[in-house]
């Protein structure tokens, strides 16, 4: 979708060389194969060179390593003014639901608030641009309702499977959470500028 929208040459970066190789062949379908490359890599270490990148937009994966971390980490890479956008769960209000709270810190991802985020963001040497929730429809008509129907075909192929089925309930859990406390948490879009001029200031939407 980026390199449908964008000009210049885009690397997709996944540690898994099948998935890869996907984005590859849809890239070859679309006629941006010549744009639009896969590098198998992790996103805690990068295999670019430094200050080489104008963008780094990554969605629903910065939370794997941690969201300072990350940024710290990602920073490097950007050129001078290039830009970093990023998603990643956090609190919309100041009421954590411990069920809620439970189940992210189970998961590994350890939720803030927007504005100790935009902070995390400025102090590791960005000027914050905005940040916004991403609507409901993200989570439910474009995430679990598809997930939904792969999770019933899996228990389809593998009835008798009881790891299949374990899966399911967890993901089934996963969007019964979201539907009782979606005004509580959300996945939050961060934009942010690489710049040591730290006194500039975005804005919330």
């Amino acid at each position: 979708m980026l390199a449908e929208y964008l000009s210049g040459n885009i690397v997709g970066l996944d540690m898994f060389p099948e998935f890869v190789r996907e984005l590859d062949k849809k890239a070859l379908r679309r006629g941006l194969s010549e744009r639009l490359k896969g590098v198998v890599g992790k996103m805690e270490e990068l295999p670019f060179e430094k200050n080489s990148l104008d963008l780094i937009w990554s969605e629903g994966a910065i939370d794997n390593i941690g969201f300072e971390k990350g940024l710290s980490h990602w920073r490097a890479f950007l050129k001078e003014d290039g830009m970093i956008a990023v998603t990643c769960p956090s609190w919309l209000t100041s009421v954590h639901p411990e069920e809620a709270e439970k189940f992210w810190t189970d998961a590994g991802s350890k939720l803030d608030l927007i504005e100790d985020n935009i902070k995390i963001m400025q102090d590791c040497g960005y000027q914050f641009v905005v940040a916004f929730a991403l609507t409901e429809d993200c989570w439910t008509k474009n995430y679990f309702e598809p997930r939904e129907q792969a999770i019933n075909e899996l228990i389809e192929k593998y009835n008798n499977c009881n790891t299949v089925k374990e899966y399911a309930e967890l993901n089934r859990c996963e969007a019964e959470l979201y539907r009782k406390y979606k005004q509580h948490y959300g996945y939050v879009f961060y934009i942010g500028r690489n710049t040591d001029n730290s006194n500039l200031r975005g804005g919330l939407l």
